[in-house]
């Protein structure tokens, strides 16, 4: 892309986000709710912020659960606003991106169905995504109240969900297991956002690469480890609930891990950098695989906050924004509902991505 084109079509996405940047929750906002007494103090802290007007809700009604889903909606409106003001090639990405909340509003209205959960129960643990949507609210309420996991797929005939879900159910009937309806829509929600980043022009494509690429290869590597140590799959099935491509992960790195090489090998060879914070670690335990979590996403969201850095006038720039709010409002929830618990700060601040100390 000419440096001209990118910054006429860029230009209305850049100042966006340059705007919506601002209202991220600075470092003296993060020190105040984590140390914030309880619950309530929380939510007076929360409600100077820019979640405030979603929190307008009557005190009664407002729980931790309710308070998580109010303030996706910032989130939900963040989206909407970006991919409307972004190139066309650009709003595909922002969309396909946008719609790992809908595959995992999916599994949650599954798992409800499996639970013989009521739509209330299901209803505020779902993300808000009231645009840019395949399935509606409305859809997700006929799943649930369907009354089987079959009846559940088959309202998403029409959508590209019922496919993949169709080609899984077998399994699930062999099984009683929602494992594969939900390796399925996973696999096929980040082959259609890798082929989303593909259709990129080059400048493009190589800014995306830098964070979706790098969103798919930490849930890709993620994946391989967990299957490997908590489900003790074959070579051949991780293989087959992984995908075949990468980033910074190669097919080399995950079929290592899949056939119980040395996965420390696979994982400084993707991110030397994190060679030294976890040294000795062999990723064969689940105390191991969360410190990994935690620096991988670590990395992640300081690769976003340099895209803020040097030319703007790329795809790069909303991609970052909306993954770093996207983690804002991870952490905020984890401290809602720490907070809620009366957990201390000890316990839950150093599992926080985002505050920069």
């Amino acid at each position: 892309m000419a440096i001209g084109m990118g910054v006429q079509a860029y230009a209305l996405t850049q100042a966006t986000v340059r705007a919506l940047y601002v209202d991220l929750l600075s470092q003296a906002q993060w020190e105040d709710l984590i140390r914030a007494p309880d619950y309530d103090g929380v939510l007076a802290l929360l409600s100077k912020t820019v979640y405030g007007a979603t929190l307008q809700v009557d005190r009664s009604l407002l729980t931790p659960r309710r308070a998580a889903y109010q303030i996706r909606f910032h989130l939900a409106e963040v989206y909407a606003k970006l991919i409307r003001v972004s190139p066309s090639r650009a709003r595909s990405v922002l969309a396909a991106l946008w719609h790992h909340y809908e595959v995992d509003n999916i599994r949650v209205a599954l798992r409800g169905v499996e639970a013989g959960a009521t739509w209330d129960q299901v209803l505020h643990l779902l993300y808000p995504m009231p645009r840019y949507v395949e399935v509606t609210l409305a859809q997700l309420e006929k799943m649930v109240r369907s009354g089987s996991v079959s009846g559940a797929v088959n309202v998403l005939k029409g959508t590209q969900y019922h496919s993949l879900l169709d080609h899984a159910l077998t399994r699930y009937e062999e099984e009683r297991s929602l494992f594969p309806l939900e390796v399925a829509l996973d696999l096929g929600y980040r082959r259609n956002l890798w082929d989303a980043v593909l259709g990129l022009g080059k400048q493009d494509r190589e800014t995306a690469l830098m964070t979706i690429g790098m969103v798919l290869d930490i849930d890709n590597l993620l994946w391989a480890l967990r299957f490997r140590v908590y489900h003790h799959l074959s070579e051949a099935e991780i293989i087959n609930y992984t995908l075949p491509m990468g980033y910074e992960v190669r097919d080399d790195d995950i079929r290592l891990v899949a056939r119980g090489g040395d996965s420390a090998q696979a994982v400084f060879r993707a991110y030397p950098e994190l060679r030294e914070s976890l040294r000795g670690a062999l990723f064969s335990t689940g105390e191991e695989l969360g410190k990994l979590e935690q620096a991988l996403l670590r990395l992640l969201i300081a690769r976003c906050r340099r895209m803020f850095i040097g030319s703007p006038f790329h795809i790069g720039l909303p991609l970052a924004y909306v993954l770093l709010n996207e983690y804002e409002v991870r952490d905020v929830t984890l401290l809602i509902e720490a907070k809620a618990a009366r957990t201390p700060a000890s316990a839950f601040a150093p599992l926080l991505l985002t505050p920069q100390a």
